[in-house]
């Protein structure tokens, strides 16, 4: 196996690892802030998590897999470092960025969820 070869597989197994670690802590973490916005409705919530969770593989694990071919190719030891750090410092400001925007959606939709609803104004009014 050429050297090239070898930082490609250590970047992609780091990245996708990564990824699995921060799709797993947001959908553990992430359950909470679902079920308040469905009302305690476990089986939504959790429906939701998972294709929460499922998106943010197929996104994250496409960006590595694409990103992999841009850059310099690295020559050397040094060069295959400096490589393997730019490209997974890149895949973590992805991550990153993922993981808020997922946060700041979870948030909206439990407040969503914290608004009584029309109906419920009714049935409270009976």
């Amino acid at each position: 196996m050429t050297e090239q070869v070898i930082v490609y597989v250590v970047y992609t197994l780091v990245s996708i690892g990564l990824t699995i670690w921060v799709a797993n802590t947001l959908h553990k973490n992430g359950r909470v802030f679902l079920l308040e916005a469905f009302r305690g409705d476990e089986e939504r919530a959790d429906a939701v998590n998972h294709l929460l969770k499922v998106g943010f593989y197929l996104i994250n694990v496409g960006f590595v897999l694409l990103f992999l071919k841009y850059g310099q190719k690295p020559e050397g030891f040094v060069g295959a470092i400096e490589f393997c750090a730019t490209k997974l410092g890149f895949v973590t400001l992805v991550l990153g960025g993922m993981h808020f925007f997922n946060m700041y959606n979870f948030d909206k939709m439990r407040k969503k969820g914290r608004i009584p609803q029309q109906t419920d104004y009714a049935l409270a009014g009976k």
